[in-house]
């Protein structure tokens, strides 16, 4: 059966959150933003989040729209970056970037965000290993269509470590990389692993373009739309 979207809590959080050591808060990352806003993506999309953005990725999707968090950003100690979360108040917090996990210290994050209570998300491009991910964090990967110039970034042995809590995203610029998702999805058997999302390239495919072939070939996806860019106007929401 087709994994099914349910609520955002699918992941127990620990009654007794564990303290991190003293040596892991002082674990410095580069942060490029740390906001509050509504998530626009995936089935969390519409709920109040904190994103916590990592600064640096190893690829160059053509239609990557966070370019200006490649390089730059604040060093920010595990401690600091915990106590600008929890400053918000928000029970959800989303890790982005760039990609966040070409950090090491990407992990402690994650597992320190859990601990503290949060139900926490990771965006991640599926290029890198995700195994190592705390299995309490859901996470919302990638597969790089063929439009996005990175098609052979894709680490398909990450398909193994996922389950029906995490989502799979693929960015569609035009009915080449529908062609090609459609495909990958029939023929790995996706939509038995996790809930599958196809959203299109902001400005290069109309939205009902791809609404009308996923209803034409019935394709067991979630059709999904930037949330935030149609509140903000395109800009980011704080």
């Amino acid at each position: 059966m087709p994994a099914s979207f349910a609520t955002p809590d699918l992941r127990p959080v620990s009654s007794a959150p564990a303290r991190p050591r003293a040596t892991d808060l002082a674990v410095s990352l580069r942060i490029s933003e740390i906001f509050f806003s509504l998530q626009g993506e995936s089935s969390r999309a519409g709920l109040p989040t904190v994103f916590v953005r990592l600064t640096g990725c190893p690829l160059r999707c053509a239609w990557c729209d966070t370019e200006y968090a490649f390089s730059g950003g604040a060093a920010m100690t595990l401690k600091q970056v915990l106590d600008e979360v929890a400053r918000h108040g928000a029970r959800h917090v989303c890790v982005t970037g760039g990609e966040p996990l070409a950090q090491k210290a990407c992990l402690p994050l994650l597992a320190a965000l859990c601990d503290a209570g949060h139900a926490v998300s990771l965006e991640t491009s599926g290029a890198l290993d995700i195994a190592g991910v705390d299995p309490r964090v859901s996470r919302v990967m990638d597969l790089k269509a063929p439009g996005s110039g990175e098609e052979a970034r894709n680490l398909w042995r990450n398909l193994d470590h996922l389950n029906a809590a995490d989502e799979l995203k693929i960015v569609v610029a035009d009915e080449t990389d529908y062609d090609w998702a459609r495909r990958v999805i029939g023929e790995r058997r996706l939509d038995a692993i996790c809930p599958l999302l196809l959203s299109p390239v902001a400005g290069a495919l109309e939205p009902r373009r791809l609404a009308e072939w996923v209803l034409r070939d019935r394709l067991p996806v979630r059709v999904q739309l930037q949330l935030h860019k149609l509140i903000w106007d395109g800009e980011r929401g704080r």
